[in-house]
């Protein structure tokens, strides 16, 4: 199956995309361009937001309007208003490690906010990822990451998946939906080349949608580690992907132009942009942040 364009918007560095059930919204990030933006499928119309800075990842809020969100910037987490940019610092992100930010991240089936970060000098493994909780308390709950991609979570919540792109491995961790508390970590696939795993969406029959960074492809894994199917996606870089839509039956893909010469772009101009398939099956309602 191939993805086609449905936004050219053009993005520096697409990433971080989810549906959101309360407001019928589909939201990512331009992480270089430092931008929010969101898509209503019913009215065929973007908006973008600019930002007090590059946001990794971030998700809506249970409850509260489409333009309050929680984030995960370069630089630590906070409560953002989209409309106003108000910036509510909750915590700093590895203020000791200054080559390093935070980068991919989704809640978990209880609405904690779980994002890790990067080493943006050579991806080596010194960063972390956080858990933030629905009391807007932090918790590190390991470390070793060059670059944390992939998050997402199975349809009882009791595995979370998770890519550390150098490592070009998708990892389970057994995951206490109760208490947000790590288990065993085993890894279920080594994704084959050209490219290495980025972001993850899970689907209703527990499968992991992984778009895979300059491969030009999403694909899609088993639970055991079998790799199901494949993607077409007509530019090198898909970064990140979601399941969307009122019927949750359309796959969404973001991608990026980051690090790409004239002549790459006047290859690839749509580079950047906003993709969709509807593969034939139906993914999970991602949970707003319940903080």
């Amino acid at each position: 199956m191939k993805a086609e364009l449905l936004l050219d918007c053009r993005n520096v560095h697409g990433e971080g995309i989810f549906w959101s059930a309360q407001h019928k919204l589909l939201y990512w990030t331009d992480i270089d361009g430092q931008q929010v933006w969101t898509y209503d499928p019913r009215r065929k119309r973007s908006e973008s937001f600019k930002v007090p800075g590059p946001v990794g990842c971030f998700a809506d809020r249970a409850g509260r309007p489409f333009n309050e969100v929680v984030a995960a910037f370069a630089d630590g987490f906070a409560l953002l208003d989209l409309k106003t940019g108000a910036r509510q610092d909750i915590g700093a992100f590895e203020p000791d490690l200054p080559t390093t930010r935070l980068n991919d991240g989704r809640t978990d089936r209880q609405g904690r906010f779980i994002a890790g970060g990067m080493d943006q000098d050579g991806v080596k493994p010194i960063s972390s990822v956080w858990q933030l909780g629905t009391d807007l308390t932090l918790k590190r709950l390991f470390g070793d990451v060059g670059c944390a991609n992939g998050t997402c979570f199975s349809p009882d919540g009791r595995t979370m998946w998770f890519a550390d792109s150098p490592t070009k491995r998708i990892d389970a961790f057994d995951y206490d939906p109760a208490t947000g508390a790590l288990g065993a970590r085993r890894t279920i696939a080594h994704t084959p080349d050209p490219g290495v795993p980025d972001g993850s969406c899970v689907d209703a029959e527990g499968f992991i949608w992984n778009a895979i960074w300059e491969g030009y492809r999403v694909e899609r894994w088993s639970p055991d580690g079998r790799l199901d199917r494949v993607i077409d996606v007509p530019v090198k870089k898909p970064t990140c992907c979601a399941f969307g839509g009122e019927d949750l039956a359309t796959l969404f893909i973001t991608t990026s132009r980051q690090g790409e010469t004239e002549d790459d772009l006047a290859r690839e101009p749509l580079a950047g942009s906003l993709f969709q398939v509807r593969p034939g099956v139906r993914g999970l309602q991602d949970q707003p942040f319940g903080g």
